[in-house]
């Protein structure tokens, strides 16, 4: 009679790689503050990488933890702008009420669409949120007296942050408002990831099947993770449309999902932390490319994509890895002499 095999187990992160992540807050906040030193003439850039660096977080929760694959988080992203725009423009010009609705939107339709295509798996999966993303483009479209069509959401405006630090064109108050938003939404999300919750979902990733058999509710655990990714969208989305005051039908569109999965790639699809190594990539060979070659940009992006997953398949975090391995043997041989 054959042996049964253990429970496949997930290992709980090390009290050392606990310390090394919560340092991640503290060097996003320094390294933001050094590149406001820095770039100053770089703002819109800036903020740009931070709100697109919580956007790429969203999907390395759902894609990265939880396993699941969507080429539709557009979707999630476009509505929490959508949302934000409209709380601007009909409820109140406040930027906190509307980051907070606008994660609520993107959570909501996260939620509802989730309950569907979650019940399907693979290829099917991935056919289901690239059709609902559809669906929301053509309906934004379709809606022009509510979303204003091609032309967009525009017109609104927002207030002062906590009453004090006006949105103006220097752009000093979006990009801290941002950055902050981005040091906060992090924290939680990797909490969450660290958790028991996040390790089930790992689980879930790697053997759905044993999960179920040992009792877990697979579907509704992988609902809760497709949620709380929406959520988090939402608020990538509506912190958008705040900074530059517009929601538009782009936000909604395929090439958005697809971005995103290729800032997570280039980072590393498993490490929260790859997901804003890779935004900030991606972003910067972008800017640069575009600059140089506004028509044929593309090239450089495929080209850098390809050279990660053939010489680091785990992504640019890998790089910081190694040299923290490297770093680690060097100590231990300057300690031994």
């Amino acid at each position: 009679m054959s042996a049964v095999s253990p429970p496949m187990a997930v290992a709980a992160p090390s009290r050392a790689l606990q310390w090394m992540q919560m340092r991640v807050e503290i060097v996003l906040m320094l390294a933001g503050l050094l590149a406001f030193v820095l770039l100053p003439q770089d703002l819109g850039l800036l903020t740009n990488m931070a709100t697109m660096s919580i956007f790429a977080l969203s999907l390395s929760l759902v894609l990265g933890q939880a396993g699941i694959a969507t080429l539709g988080q557009a979707a999630l992203y476009g509505a929490g702008a959508y949302v934000a725009g409209w709380t601007a423009l009909y409820l109140t010009a406040d930027p906190i009420v509307g980051l907070l609705l606008g994660g609520l939107g993107g959570g909501v339709i996260a939620l509802l669409s989730g309950a569907v295509m979650l019940r399907s798996t693979k290829l099917t999966l991935v056919m289901l949120t690239i059709a609902v993303a559809q669906l929301l483009l053509e309906l934004a479209n379709w809606a022009r007296w509510l979303t204003g069509g091609d032309d967009g959401l525009a017109g609104f405006s927002i207030g002062p942050l906590f009453g004090i630090w006006e949105f103006n064109f220097l752009g000093h108050t979006g990009y801290f408002f941002a950055l902050g938003a981005l040091v906060l939404m992090y924290f939680p999300v990797r909490n969450l990831a660290e958790s028991p919750f996040g390790l089930t979902a790992k689980a879930i990733r790697q053997d759905p099947g044993r999960v179920q058999a040992l009792g877990g509710r697979v579907y509704l655990h992988l609902l809760a993770v497709y949620t709380i990714g929406g959520i988090v969208a939402g608020v990538a989305g509506a912190l958008t449309a705040q900074t530059s005051k517009v929601a538009n039908l782009f936000m909604l569109d395929f090439s958005t999902s697809a971005g995103v999965v290729v800032m997570i790639v280039l980072g590393g699809t498993r490490r929260l932390a790859g997901a804003v190594l890779g935004t900030v990539a991606y972003m910067t060979i972008h800017h640069i490319a575009s600059t140089l070659n506004p028509y044929h940009w593309l090239f450089f992006i495929g080209s850098m994509l390809i050279v990660v997953l053939i010489v680091l398949p785990e992504g640019l975090i890998g790089i910081l890895d190694r040299a923290a391995t490297c770093a680690k043997r060097l100590g231990k041989k300057g300690g031994a002499k």
